[in-house]
């Protein structure tokens, strides 16, 4: 069973950054499967890995976007962005030096932070750069 499942309410109609919403969607949910088929540390690592990549790739992608029509809140949306990659990362350390193992806690935080940012910080930018003919 998914932990998150993909939603229609998620959809800020970018191409682009919707399909690349689905994959985080997807990787989350690969991760919690990891976790409870107890799969290895290698294995789940290297999803963390995964992800942890992908998700600088999307952020990218989006700040990109920001910074081609000069979005006004550019400073604030990256803010939440070097946030998530400060916590991602010192939980792929913490995990890859034993300190940490995969918990539930950790899988709901992954999966609400995306909602979260999705439904609340992504909607707020959606609009602007589709009036600038973003699709």
């Amino acid at each position: 069973m998914a932990l998150m499942n993909w939603d229609e309410k998620f959809i800020l109609g970018i191409t682009e950054i919707d399909a690349q919403h689905k994959v985080l969607v997807g990787m989350i949910n690969d991760l919690h499967d990891a976790m409870r088929d107890g799969k290895g540390k290698i294995i789940i690592g290297d999803i963390i890995e995964g992800l942890s990549k992908y998700t600088k790739t999307h952020f990218i992608k989006e700040e990109t976007f920001f910074d081609m029509y000069n979005y006004p809140k550019t400073d604030i949306h990256r803010k939440e962005h070097n946030a998530f990659i400060s916590q991602i990362t010192e939980f792929q350390q913490g995990f890859a030096e034993g300190k940490l193992s995969l918990s539930i806690q950790v899988m709901n935080f992954l999966k609400d932070w995306l909602k979260t940012h999705i439904m609340d910080s992504d909607k707020k930018y959606a609009p602007f750069l589709i009036s600038n003919g973003v699709k």
